[in-house]
C-alpha cells in the first residue's frame, strides 16, 4: 500500500497514545520515535486519548498526571509543537458528537466484529459501552480532522478499516462526501521484548521505562531473564532479551561486537546486562534532561497543549459543521 495518494505531498497524518501510565521503550522504539520522524513528511496532529483512557481508568488524579506525563514525553523526546499539533482528546468536544453522528449509521454486528474489544473482554476487562463503542469515538478521532494517512501497528488496522467502513457509511446515507478516507501506514516497528521476553507491556509487568535512571533502571536491567549458563562456555546471542535490546540503542558495529563477546565465551549475562544498562543510560540521558527542563516550565506544556486544541477545535468544527447539514440538523 502506498503510503500517499498521487499528487497529495503533504498528507494529513493522525495518531494518539492513551495515558494508561509511564510510558516505556516499548511505547518509544513502537510508536513514539515512528511519530517524532513523520513530523518532517506531514502536517501532524497527535493527540492524548485521554477520553478512551476512562474505559479502563477511573482516577481523576493518575489520569491528570499521566496525560501530563505523556505531553512531556513527546516534547522531551523531540516532537516540535511548531510542526505538529499536540492536544488533549478531551479539549476538542466536536469529535465527541461526530461518535454520535456516525454510530447512528453503525450496526450492532458491526462493532462485534472488533477484535480489540474481543481480546479485552477475554482478559477479564468489564464489558462497558464505552468499551463496546470504541470504534466510534476512535473513528470519529480520525474522520474530525480530515486525516489521510494513520500509522499503526498491526493490532490497530481493523480499527482504521472500520473508520474507512463508518465513513462510507455516513456518506452514502446522505449522499454527501463528509468525511474523506483515511488509509492506514503499517509501521516497520521493532518488536520490544520486556524483561521477561515476551512484548513489553504495563500489564505484563516487565517494562523498562523511557527516562528510568540510577537505581530503578538498574533493577530493570539487572532484572532481565536469561538462562543459566556457565560463565565459561559461549552464549547464544539469538533469542536474548539483552541482545534484543541492545540493538535498539546501539549502533550495528557495537552490536556485532557484543554478539562476538557472547560467542568466544568467559562472557557472562550479567556482564551483558551493565553493557546493555549502560548504553540505555547513555542513549535517554539528554532526553531525561530536556524532561528536567519541561517540568520546571508547567506553563510551556500547557501552553503547547492549548495552541493545539485551538487548531484542533477549528478542523473538527469545520468538519462537524458539514455534517450536520449533511443531516439536516442545520
Amino acid at each position: 500500500m502506498s503510503d500517499l495518494a498521487p499528487g497529495n505531498k503533504s498528507p494529513r497524518i493522525l495518531s494518539g497514545i492513551q495515558p494508561s501510565g509511564k510510558l516505556h521503550l516499548g511505547n518509544y522504539f513502537g510508536a513514539i520515535k515512528q511519530h517524532i520522524e513523520l513530523q518532517d513528511q506531514g502536517d501532524c496532529f497527535y493527540f492524548i486519548a485521554d477520553f478512551h483512557a476512562l474505559t479502563s481508568l477511573q482516577n481523576a488524579a493518575q489520569l491528570r498526571e499521566n496525560v501530563r506525563d505523556v505531553a512531556v514525553t513527546y516534547l522531551a523526546l523531540g516532537l516540535d509543537p511548531e510542526k505538529v499539533t499536540l492536544f488533549k482528546q478531551s479539549d476538542v468536544p466536536e469529535v465527541t458528537e461526530i461518535t454520535w453522528l456516525l454510530s447512528t449509521v453503525s450496526g450492532m454486528g458491526f462493532l462485534e466484529r472488533a477484535h480489540s474489544y474481543k481480546d479485552k473482554v477475554a482478559r477479564g476487562i468489564s464489558a462497558s459501552v464505552g468499551l463496546f463503542t470504541y470504534p466510534i469515538l476512535m473513528a470519529a478521532d480520525i474522520l474530525a480532522y480530515q486525516s489521510s494517512l494513520v500509522p499503526v501497528g498491526q493490532d490497530q488496522v481493523q480499527h482504521v478499516e472500520m473508520t474507512q467502513d463508518m465513513a462510507a457509511y455516513f456518506n452514502n446515507a446522505y449522499g454527501d462526501e463528509v468525511f474523506a478516507r483515511p488509509e492506514y501506514r503499517l509501521d516497520k516497528v521493532p518488536k520490544v521484548p520486556g524483561t521477561d521476553g515476551q512484548k513489553m507491556s504495563k500489564s505484563y509487568g516487565n517494562v523498562i521505562e523511557i527516562f528510568a535512571s540510577g537505581k530503578p533502571l538498574k533493577k530493570s536491567v539487572m532484572g532481565i531473564v536469561t538462562r543459566s549458563t556457565p560463565l565459561e562456555e559461549p552464549l547464544d546471542p539469538e533469542g536474548c532479551t539483552v541482545v534484543e535490546l541492545f540493538k535498539l540503542v546501539a549502533s550495528p558495529d557495537d552490536v556485532k561486537d557484543l554478539e562476538l563477546r557472547y560467542r568466544e565465551g568467559g562472557f557472562g549475562y550479567g556482564s551483558a546486562k551493565k553493557v546493555l544498562l549502560e548504553r540505555i543510560d547513555q542513549y535517554f540521558e539528554p532526553y531525561r534532561n530536556r524532561r528536567e527542563e519541561l517540568l520546571r516550565d508547567p506553563g510551556f506544556v500547557d501552553s503547547v497543549l492549548d495552541a493545539g486544541a485551538r487548531r484542533a477545535r477549528e478542523e473538527a468544527r469545520r468538519t462537524l459543521d458539514r455534517a450536520r447539514r449533511a443531516c439536516g440538523l442545520v
